[in-house]
């Protein structure tokens, strides 16, 4: 049956209220890095919730600023990645975290603390599950870009660690991609070893892994450590689950 023009363009809403409430999802790319920068999204405004995301001082401890105090990366700034933003295992199969992100067709508006579900689509990980918050953005990304933050995994373009925790000029390790062994973890600051031994355990050393990703509602416990939780837009971004999940450990 062949509907009149009249009739497809009363039902376009119903079909775009369909497309919009999946949110994005598709085949992506992920990289590593943490800069110990203030991440984008920890500005005011940057996304459609009440909160930007948590920053920390020098010593790791939580500002109340509302989000207004200059990145640690520019000069004379004090706002840096807080250590509880790295990842963790929920269990053998689903970890935690958050990433820099950039999604085709979209903007930092749209994607400034949401959360997609990567799934791994290559050896070792096949399977393994990382649910991220995008708590960041770079203009280094490409498209359906996950740039993961993960303590040790290369500083990038900037670096505050070395005014936050004394690392090296260009980091630990490599400037871009980070230690390569779980040894070189244990030198690390106390409040960067769990993230950083993540990377070897749970994620099993994987480099720069694709993945296959959709947009999912926030767990509750990621949005906890960030203090950011988006409103409803694409999806329900209702946090899900309890607000604490402790760490599997292998």
């Amino acid at each position: 049956m062949r509907l009149p023009v009249s009739a497809l363009v009363a039902l376009l809403p119903f079909y775009l209220d369909i497309v919009l409430a999946q949110g994005s999802s598709g085949t992506g790319k992920t990289t590593r890095y943490w800069d110990c920068c203030k991440p984008s999204c920890a500005w005011p405004r940057k996304s459609n919730g009440p909160n930007p995301v948590q920053t920390c001082d020098k010593n790791d401890r939580p500002l109340n600023d509302g989000g207004n105090t200059k990145s640690g990366c520019d000069n004379g700034g004090s706002a840096f990645m807080c250590s509880s933003q790295s990842p963790w295992a929920v269990n053998e199969t689903v970890a935690y975290g958050w990433a820099a992100v950039n999604i085709a067709g979209s903007n930092e508006a749209s994607w400034c603390c949401a959360c997609y579900e990567l799934t791994f689509t290559a050896a070792p990980l096949i399977g393994k599950k990382l649910i991220v918050q995008a708590t960041n953005t770079g203009g280094d990304l490409g498209n359906n870009h996950f740039d993961l933050a993960i303590p040790g995994g290369g500083v990038g373009i900037f670096n505050a660690c070395t005014s936050q925790y004394g690392a090296p000029s260009n980091g630990w390790g490599e400037r871009y991609g980070g230690i390569s062994s779980k040894s070189a973890c244990a030198s690390f600051p106390n409040a960067l070893k769990a993230g950083c031994n993540w990377r070897f355990d749970w994620f099993k050393g994987a480099d720069n892994p694709p993945v296959t990703f959709k947009q999912v509602a926030c767990p509750a416990a990621i949005t906890a450590k960030s203090n950011c939780a988006r409103q409803n837009d694409a999806i329900n971004q209702t946090p899900t689950g309890p607000s604490t999940v402790p760490t599997w450990v292998p």
